[in-house]
């Protein structure tokens, strides 16, 4: 495979993940339904920009890094979606956080029509994403794997081949219930510790010496001398990241006691207008609910 397609290119993970791709010596088309100002560069490096998903279907595979489910299937299944001129043999590789139910319908459906869905959603960061250092879930058949790997490695430090179709997104939705567990609990124990008259700048220490400590339980840390930008992932994602969690659980029959109510809280903080902020922004939302004085900038 030689020429991919991408959907995302502007994105903050998709800029580095397709600007890796070129730097790599694959062909490059792309489509943009905003922000062209955010692939001008890739345009310089040889991107080739086009009209729309559907143009994408004559390239080897196409990429799809887009925020979720629905839009996931208008690139796929839209009246201008890939697969609206899709041929035989076409590879699509959806690095999205998607809704594993949703993966396994589309995957039966681009089947149908010789078309293979292989889901490789990602982890790390947009800085990761410009090094070529993402880690990346997949699943996929043993050959499939085989067969995508090179093109993962063009912008991927660690793959895991995690199962079979649809299995890489059910691994992404846990890892983002753990991480999001950690930040919400970390900003929660701000609120009690300020509330309780402990300077939490203690509770870090104590922490960051034991193993409770993490990058994630860091980056909440770096909100106390006013630095909001250590996780720089958006808020509302992440809301969409614990709903689809909570349908995944609530489909396999498991209580997600812990999993909603980090979801309340992250719908909590979104209502009080932090949803396109940073994940940290839960820190803030800690301080208009309790009152509790957590952010003190140097």
């Amino acid at each position: 495979m030689q020429h991919i397609g991408f959907v995302g290119a502007s994105g903050l993970m998709g800029h580095g993940m397709a600007k890796n791709l070129l730097a790599k010596g694959f062909a490059v088309s792309l489509t943009v339904h905003h922000n062209r100002e955010g692939v001008a560069d890739l345009i310089t490096a040889g991107a080739k920009l086009v009209a729309n998903a559907s143009a994408l279907a004559a390239c080897d595979a196409v990429i799809l890094c887009v925020t979720g489910s629905p839009q996931v299937e208008a690139c796929l299944t839209g009246p201008n979606g890939v697969l609206s001129n899709a041929r035989v043999g076409l590879l699509v590789i959806d690095t999205s956080t998607s809704e594993p139910e949703s993966t396994n319908r589309l995957f039966a459906q681009c089947a149908a029509q010789g078309v293979t869905l292989v889901d490789a959603p990602l982890a790390r960061s947009a800085a990761e994403a410009e090094a070529g250092k993402l880690n990346t879930m997949v699943g996929a058949t043993p050959d499939m794997f085989e067969r995508v790997k090179p093109v993962l490695q063009a912008y991927c430090e660690n793959i895991f081949h995690v199962g079979g179709p649809g299995a890489g997104h059910v691994v992404k939705l846990l890892n983002n219930f753990v991480a999001q567990a950690i930040c919400t609990a970390t900003a929660e124990a701000f609120a009690v510790g300020a509330k309780a008259g402990i300077d939490v700048k203690h509770l870090v220490d104590v922490v960051s010496a034991g193993g409770v400590n993490s990058g994630l339980f860091q980056a909440m840390a770096k909100t106390i001398a006013g630095d909001f930008t250590g996780l720089k992932f958006e808020l509302d994602n992440a809301r969409k990241d614990l709903r689809y969690y909570g349908h995944l659980a609530e489909m396999v029959n498991v209580p997600a006691l812990v999993g909603q109510a980090v979801h309340q809280s992250l719908v909590t903080a979104s209502n009080l207008g932090h949803g396109a902020s940073y994940v940290p922004a839960l820190v803030t939302a800690q301080e208009q609910l309790t009152g509790a004085k957590i952010t003190r900038p140097v």
